[in-house]
């Protein structure tokens, strides 16, 4: 199995996602990896650790995601594995609920996520988000 992180998703996958018919609640699994230190493109003077810039992002994000209908569900730090093999572990596991995927789309387009998004950028070195459905109807 081979695994990539990733910053953005290809225009394919993006619209596969989004082209789907099945909308309803649903969990985004998301897996940070954490660079060092934070790369902000427009202020290379900015010192600070990505995992620091990506705290930045992710507390005015829960806030969106509050405001979209959704809630995070959890977030927490990757302490150890005791099942399977990766080649490098993620740094942090975040669960966040959203209403649909039309809720999901409407935040990322939002000028309020434009403005927060570069300290995710910043942060991250790659993350993966799996959209995951309940099993009960």
């Amino acid at each position: 199995m081979e695994v990539t992180n990733a910053l953005y998703p290809p225009k394919e996958q993006f619209e596969e996602f989004f082209s789907t018919g099945d909308d309803g609640p649903y969990v985004m699994v998301n897996l940070l990896k954490f660079r060092e230190k934070a790369v902000y493109d427009d202020n290379p003077s900015i010192d600070i650790t990505g995992r620091e810039a990506y705290e930045i992002y992710g507390e005015a994000v829960s806030r969106l995601v509050e405001a979209g209908g959704g809630r995070i569900v959890f977030d927490g730090h990757v302490t150890g594995m005791i099942l399977g093999e990766v080649e490098e572990m993620w740094d942090m596991v975040a669960l966040a609920e959203y209403p649909s995927k039309a809720a999901f789309m409407e935040m990322m387009m939002s000028p309020e996520w434009a403005a927060i998004e570069r300290h995710r950028t910043a942060g991250l070195e790659g993350q993966l988000n799996i959209r995951t459905v309940s099993r009960k109807p």
